[in-house]
């Protein structure tokens, strides 16, 4: 049975000194047989929404999937009233308790669904989100900041307390498998499938930035890493817990653990449960990953 899926992303894919991962999130789901991607709704983050929208077009349009509908979301946090949030409420409506949303960027649109119909997250199956820290990402040359839930913080809190049944890919456990290099050079840069071909040609560069700026020998497959649990949560491990939550925290995209005690009654305003997945077997993982996006079709070059 396929999966009903609204991609909510801030793809930045092809866009110099961007994150490539919300593409490739992108093309591992339409490599999956059992996922429907029934559209995007494109928000701000890795970029403005205005680059973001050109990013998501362009790859579409190189994957030949100009089907697939892209909504404009807000600009900013707070800008509730959009394209996407109409689209989100009326995938909802049409798929009742089947639709599943994969987030990876700021949770803007997903909040202005809501305001817009107060049972939208009774409404979706599911959602799974890319972001969040339960401590400090920590690399070899610097601290990396949350870039997700901190862009709207009072939209986070919503989505997070929504009462639907949400995962959170976070960024700590995103760390547990690093692509090399000579991963991509053993599985993508000696085959001469079309999709590998592709995301080579777009994704190389993105070594160099992460070996530059972060001290990485590879890079964080952030997004992919969400996707992979929508798709296929036999590969990781639930983690469920309650965290105390608060705009507060969620400026910096904390998720404060603990439901209990004094303490979480002065640092929050609301106790929730969250499942925090972590990767299983690594290489199960990634020949996973790996599987789906040799399966993707490119669109035919005319000669």
């Amino acid at each position: 049975m396929k999966k009903h899926i609204v991609f909510d992303c801030d793809c930045t894919f092809g866009v110099e000194n961007c994150d490539v991962d919300d593409g490739l999130a992108l093309m591992y789901l339409l490599g999956c047989p059992e996922a429907e991607v029934v559209g995007i709704t494109a928000t701000y983050g890795n970029n403005r929404l205005e680059v973001v929208l050109e990013s998501l077009r362009r790859l579409l349009a190189d994957l030949g999937r100009e089907d697939i509908p892209v909504n404009p979301g807000g600009k900013k946090a707070g800008a509730y009233v959009s394209e996407a949030a109409d689209f989100l409420t009326e995938m909802a409506d049409r798929h009742p308790g089947e639709l599943s949303i994969l987030a990876t960027g700021s949770l803007t649109n997903l909040m202005g669904a809501w305001k817009k119909d107060p049972d939208f997250f009774y409404k979706v199956k599911e959602i799974v989100l890319m972001g969040g820290i339960t401590e400090p990402l920590v690399f070899q040359k610097k601290i990396m900041d949350e870039l997700n839930f901190s862009c709207d913080p009072a939209a986070s809190l919503a989505v997070l307390t929504g009462k639907t049944d949400v995962s959170v890919i976070t960024g700590n456990n995103c760390l547990k498998v690093l692509f090399t290099k000579e991963d991509y050079k053993k599985r993508l840069f000696s085959s001469e499938n079309p999709a590998a071909m592709y995301i080579r040609e777009k994704t190389d560069y993105w070594f160099g930035y992460n070996e530059t700026d972060y001290g990485i020998g590879g890079f964080y497959n952030w997004d992919v890493t969400a996707a992979v649990y929508l798709m296929h949560p036999e590969l990781f491990s639930d983690s469920k817990s309650s965290f105390c939550l608060s705009e507060e925290d969620l400026k910096t995209g904390y998720l404060r653990e603990g439901g209990k005690g004094s303490s979480c009654q002065e640092n929050c305003g609301i106790i929730s449960s969250l499942n925090l997945p972590v990767i299983g077997e690594e290489e199960a993982f990634k020949d996973n990953i790996y599987s789906a996006w040799m399966q993707v079709k490119m669109r035919e070059k005319k000669e």
